[in-house]
């Protein structure tokens, strides 16, 4: 049996789908509310495999929660963790350890106790090292597998959550269980355009006229779901792997958007002064108006971030040829279209 966390989600969804188009007899999903599994069941849908949605075995469950975790577990023997919440408003810090870190403790302590014979945990790159702040001391800006986070350097509280998810994982590990984590860039995929990476697709269409020369990283969810599945049956153990394709700046990722969908790309750059100005407004307006913050410190950082991440350890692993996302975005755009 087969346990999917997060099977709601992007790449939940996505994992239950390749599971069950690649085989696999008995995957057991848990969502908190019922009502969430229309949206798993829309992307089904969306590829044309109604069909086999109907063979999810579903089961309500929160990672929060003890007594339904243990109904969950029953029978488990691989565990593929993909629930988690993700937000960069510094409101969330609460919330953000309690289900990323007690979250995923939850979820480990059941592997231990039920002999789970593997755990794949989906953390991110903001849970990778950080390089040496001083630009002089400085020997290269690529971020790999073995960058060393630093706890005196300023992290998103996001960040701190996935960091701290992942050595509830390694604590597993030590204490017997086989795990693999994955530290994935900005996730593209279809089906949740009002979430994660699929807001920039809305953000974009309303005509976003400010860019910054700032690089993160990206990678399709068909790599993300098709990696994991392939670690999974690897004998990788006690590894965790960087799963990108590649690096772009914001402004070509934007500008790249923006053409595919027919809109104006971005012409504006957003100066440091302008974005520090930005994020302090914004939480002005969040005290005043009491509404949810857009913006923070740590994402404006992020925003001029000019750190590039490494593939290369997955690559060379299990000899992986990352999907091209300019393509891919030409494939994301016929679906967004889609709902328009």
């Amino acid at each position: 049996m087969i346990l999917v966390t997060g099977g709601t989600g992007l790449v939940g969804a996505h994992l239950l789908l390749h599971l069950l188009e690649n085989g696999a007899q008995t995957v057991r999903s848990i969502h908190r509310n019922p009502k969430n599994r229309i949206k798993t069941k829309l992307l089904f849908e969306l590829y044309e495999k109604s069909e086999l949605f109907a063979k999810i075995e579903w089961f309500s469950a929160d990672i929060l929660d003890i007594p339904s975790l243990e109904i969950a577990f029953q029978n488990v023997d691989y565990v593929y963790h993909c629930a988690a919440f993700i937000s960069f408003n510094p409101d969330d810090e609460d919330k953000l350890r309690k289900v990323n870190i007690e979250g995923t403790a939850n979820i480990i302590n059941f592997c231990i106790d039920k002999k789970v014979k593997k755990l794949c945990h989906v953390s991110s790159i903001a849970a990778l090292g950080d390089l040496v702040q001083n630009e002089s001391k400085r020997v290269n800006n690529t971020i790999t597998e073995e960058t060393e986070w630093n706890p005196e350097y300023s992290h998103s509280d996001y960040a701190i959550s996935k960091y701290g998810a992942e050595m509830e994982v390694w604590r597993g590990f030590q204490e017997g269980l086989p795990v693999i984590i994955v530290n994935p860039g900005v996730i593209f995929g279809p089906g949740f355009w009002n979430q994660g990476s699929g807001v920039i697709f809305s953000t974009v269409k309303k005509g976003f006229p400010f860019y910054t020369n700032g690089t993160s990283a990206y990678v399709s969810v068909l790599d993300v779901v098709t990696i994991m599945h392939q670690l999974m049956h690897s004998d990788c153990n006690g590894e965790r792997f960087i799963v990108i394709s590649e690096n772009y700046t914001y402004k070509d990722i934007i500008s790249t958007i923006a053409k595919k969908i027919g809109i104006k790309p971005p012409t504006i750059k957003a100066k440091p002064w302008l974005l520090n100005l930005a994020w302090r407004l914004d939480w002005l307006s969040s005290k005043v108006f009491r509404t949810k913050r857009k913006l923070s410190k740590h994402s404006i950082l992020s925003l001029q971030s000019t750190d590039l991440f490494s593939n290369e350890k997955i690559k060379k692993q299990l000899g992986y040829s990352f999907r091209d996302i300019d393509n891919y975005l030409n494939e994301l755009v016929v679906f967004y279209n889609k709902i328009q």
